[in-house]
């Protein structure tokens, strides 16, 4: 069951509204690392969970999302209110200001509408937890730009609590999916096929324009990684050699058929006689 509370879980102040910024912040109320989204991912993940501990974790923080729309839908108006009355700012985002008034909008901050597409909802535990450790860390880097371009220091305290708490919310998830003592790569039921699974494939190869090489490191040597050139490294090579034939081909072609024949050489020097 859910009560709503009329008190914002954080109070907000605007000094100075940005209707462009206004906009901006549309991005956490409807975007895809928005708090309704996380409301929902979480709420629903909940939902389905049938490990009762983790479950009230979900819906505590799916609960607490619920409250983070709120502040960010309220900064969202204050800064988008100018747009009631003032054609200047109105053109900001004509479709906020018009179609809906000037006040906040289920979108995100180019004009999509939210989608349930959003949501990543497995129905396995461990897969959701990491998905949801990686939305929060999605949704601080959006809080952290939105601070970054933002002048207005009241909006600046409420976007540095809301940043602050998704960090909370990546501890608790991460803290509830070692809990469970799972293997890291331990997903799912079925195993994986042994030797295919330990092959790591060096399928971008050669240099780059902008220094770019066939690096290794921890992620494809060691750890129990057996290092192997793409399968299709050898077609792509043979494929460019083959290309270089034909156009070396072509080329020779074209000439022969451009090269003037003898009789056209004795015509045009006739004609110059």
């Amino acid at each position: 069951m859910y009560h709503h509370i009329k008190k914002l879980m954080y109070t907000v102040r605007v000094d100075a509204p940005d209707p462009r910024f206004g906009n901006m912040l549309l991005e956490q109320f409807g975007g895809a690392n928005g708090e309704l989204a996380a409301a929902m991912q979480y709420s629903i993940q909940g939902l389905n969970c049938t490990d009762l501990a983790r479950k009230d974790l979900l819906m505590d923080i799916g609960t607490e999302e619920l409250s983070h729309l709120e502040i960010v839908g309220t900064l969202a108006r204050m800064h988008l209110k100018p747009m009631k009355k003032s054609r200047e700012a109105a053109e900001a985002d004509p479709l906020v200001a018009i179609a809906g008034g000037g006040g906040i909008t289920l979108c995100n901050s180019m004009g999509n509408p939210w989608t349930a597409d959003y949501l990543k909802i497995t129905g396995e535990l461990d897969v959701d937890l990491r998905s949801n450790i990686a939305a929060e860390a999605r949704a601080k880097i959006v809080y952290e730009r939105l601070i970054n371009f933002c002048d207005d220091a009241g909006t600046i305290d409420a976007l540095q609590f809301l940043m602050t708490r998704e960090i909370t919310h990546m501890k608790a998830f991460m803290a509830a999916l070692e809990s469970m003592g799972k293997n890291p790569l331990e997903i799912g039921a079925i195993p994986p096929t042994p030797g295919i699974v330990d092959k790591f494939f060096n399928d971008s190869t050669g240099e780059g324009d902008e220094g770019e090489s066939d690096a290794r490191g921890p992620w494809n040597e060691g750890n129990g990684f057996d290092y192997v050139e793409g399968p299709a490294k050898p077609i792509a090579e043979a494929t460019e050699a083959e290309v270089r034939s034909e156009i070396v081909q072509g080329v020779s072609r074209t000439r022969r058929a451009t090269k003037p024949s003898p009789r056209s050489k004795r015509l045009r020097q006739s004609g110059k006689n």
